[in-house]
């Protein structure tokens, strides 16, 4: 985990949304967050492998934050916990 995956986690959770990746950007960087398109790309597959986010469209590549995310930032599931879901 790193802190880029808690802002991203921090931003869907506060604002119960589905973003994709290029979304995420946006809004990230008009409240003074500076993670790139790149980065938010590849830490959205690793946060979607550890079961943290959920792609709720295929297509488009929309994702949100589960409960298991939500877990995570509430101190109930320490990241030492986290694999990779098959």
């Amino acid at each position: 985990m790193t802190g880029n995956d808690d802002t991203i986690l921090e931003y869907f959770q506060e604002h119960d949304v589905a973003l994709p990746p290029k979304g995420l950007e946006i809004n990230l960087e008009r409240e003074g967050f500076s993670v790139s398109y790149s980065t938010i790309h590849r830490r959205l597959k690793k946060l979607e492998q550890t079961g943290l986010v959920d792609r709720v469209r295929q297509r488009e590549a929309y994702y949100a934050i589960t409960d298991k995310g939500r877990a995570y930032l509430s101190g109930e599931l320490d990241a030492s916990e986290l694999t990779l879901d098959e």
